[in-house]
């Protein structure tokens, strides 16, 4: 039951997809309502910051309405979505590099925002990461992506998201004993 109702999103995303590719810009607002939380929470992993977050997540909004029009279903929508927010996410990350004020600001930003017992945890785990480690970890264990949609969305084959998340799920298990025992049942094994 739980597939044929994501095949029902699917099919009312697509209508909706139809909708604003004929001209009706409002019809966007479904899209952002379905997609929003996702896209905010993959770029605030990615980014580390909740104010460039939601102003990412807004312009990879905006980007993808201003492109809607190139999307064609041959990709899950939200695999297409994610490949914008990939694309935005990286090229942030590249001037804030350049700039080195991004690790300044999410110290700052941390110590004025209410810390769930595991933020330090999982932002200790995310910081011993490459970028695309983090977006295979990301892409797999919250937004439960496969490895071919992820493959997509990186621009990889699905072969090496595979090897990557595995040799990345062991990795972190073993990173720190205590935390791995008490992140392990996030890390999805292979399917």
């Amino acid at each position: 039951m739980e597939i044929l109702h994501a095949n029902n999103q699917d099919t009312d995303i697509n209508l909706v997809i139809e909708q604003v590719q004929a001209g009706d810009k409002q019809a966007y607002t479904h899209i952002i309502r379905r997609y929003q939380q996702q896209i905010f929470l993959y770029c605030y992993y990615l980014l580390k910051n909740q104010e460039e977050a939601e102003d990412a997540a807004q312009e990879i909004f905006i980007k993808g309405l201003e492109h809607i029009h190139q999307f064609v279903p041959t990709v899950s929508f939200s695999a297409w979505l994610y490949k914008i927010a990939q694309n935005y996410c990286n090229d942030l990350l590249k001037r804030n590099a350049r700039k080195f004020k991004s690790f300044i600001q999410y110290k700052l930003n941390l110590k004025q925002q209410p810390i769930h017992e595991y933020t330090n945890l999982i932002h200790e785990l995310l910081d011993q990461l490459t970028l695309k480690d983090r977006q295979i970890l990301l892409l797999r264990s919250l937004e439960d992506y496969n490895y071919e949609e992820i493959a997509t969305i990186m621009g990889l084959k699905s072969s090496t998201i595979r090897k990557r998340y595995e040799r990345l799920r062991k990795r972190l298990i073993n990173y720190n004993e205590k935390g791995g025992k008490q992140i392990e049942h996030s890390f999805k094994p292979g399917r």
